[in-house]
């Protein structure tokens, strides 16, 4: 366990993220490293860059390299449960025992699940099962969920808080599982009072690590707004193509809030430490968010001014399962959790 002079020393030891090797995993991993966690990561690699030489995820090689840190990599499937369970048993030997489960392992495209719902329920919710099972077995019983503000479905008033209806008007199949997961996690911690899981309802990650060297770049086609711009600035792609200009928003273009992914990361670290603090039990949910909306166009503007470049893009058809407009109420997250979004839409955009 790394030491920071007189600093304390984290309240847990060991965390087993999953699907760790992503882009808001990744990100996180290098503020767990950087806390003195020590970590241990499970990725099936369907969403990274393998490095050449050494077959590891590339981002999770940079993440240690960012911090001086190493972690511990398995590429296991959460759906193939005796992986999984052979992960847990070996941390015990290697390390030490399991403390708590980052669960960031999904599906997270709203329009490729309109198409393969099956897929998604399968991953996502089947999955988590699965992850449930093993965590059951080996007698850990602390996650931190990455949810989403897809659960809240059609908002029926905005900004959007924890108290709104979830599960209601959900649009599409990924904001289904994620919302199916909620629940199954609700009455785990029903049945079982050692359980307690926080859910973080994320709105829309963006940026990335002031490095330069962590960063969201889609595989394929990107399903996000801000790589898919990034990509249109850089020439790798001709036009940006924004999905509707007829909502009832200010321009007609989806509103949307966008939270830094080093904030997002940040938020986890202090879920981290209220999940061991006292008082805390059972299911509790957090939005992370700036509270603020932003429709497609100032994004696109906003880029624009941060690249010194015009980005070129054309309207096109609504997407089946997007909503006009979603922004939320984070003010929960500050008063339990002693978090709140800093950096705005221009620093957001500074590095991508």
């Amino acid at each position: 366990m790394a030491s920071n002079g007189n600093d304390p020393k984290p309240p847990v030891e060991c965390v087993l993220v999953t699907g760790g090797a992503g882009y808001v995993g990744s990100h996180t991993v290098v503020k767990l490293l950087e806390g003195g966690y020590d970590v241990v990561v499970v990725d099936n690699m369907s969403n990274c860059t393998q490095n050449e030489k050494t077959s590891q995820p590339e981002s999770l090689l940079r993440a240690q390299a960012l911090t001086g840190r190493r972690l511990t990599f398995y590429g296991v499937d959460i759906n193939d449960e005796a992986a999984l369970d052979a992960v847990f048993k070996k941390a015990s030997f290697t390390t030490h025992s399991v403390d708590c489960v980052l669960h960031f392992a999904a599906l997270k495209s709203v329009s490729e699940s309109c198409q393969i719902p099956m897929t998604y329920y399968r991953n996502n919710v089947a999955g988590t099962l699965a992850l449930v099972k093993v965590m059951t077995d080996n007698n850990v019983k602390r996650a931190v969920y990455s949810s989403s503000s897809t659960v809240y479905g059609t908002p029926q008033c905005l900004p959007l808080d924890e108290g709104h209806p979830t599960g209601q008007g959900c649009t599409n199949p990924y904001g289904k599982s994620k919302f199916m997961v909620e629940e199954m996690f609700k009455d785990l911690c029903s049945a079982d009072k050692c359980w307690r899981v926080i859910s973080l309802r994320y709105f829309n990650p963006v940026g990335a690590h002031e490095s330069g060297r962590l960063g969201e770049d889609p595989l394929d086609t990107p399903n996000n707004l801000m790589p898919y711009v990034a990509q249109v600035a850089v020439g790798r792609r001709p036009k940006l193509r924004v999905y509707g200009d007829d909502y009832p928003t200010s321009d007609g273009t989806g509103v949307r809030d966008y939270i830094h992914i080093d904030d997002l990361a940040e938020g986890h670290l202090r879920a981290l430490e209220r999940m061991f603090s006292a008082g805390l039990d059972g299911f509790r949910p957090y939005n992370l968010g700036t509270g603020k909306g932003h429709s497609v166009l100032e994004v696109v503007q906003a880029f624009s001014e941060a690249c010194g470049k015009k980005i070129p893009y054309e309207i096109a058809p609504r997407r089946e399962g997007d909503i006009a407009a979603s922004y939320c109420d984070a003010s929960l997250a500050k008063r339990d959790l002693g978090w709140a979004a800093k950096k705005d839409l221009k620093e957001m955009c500074k590095f991508l």
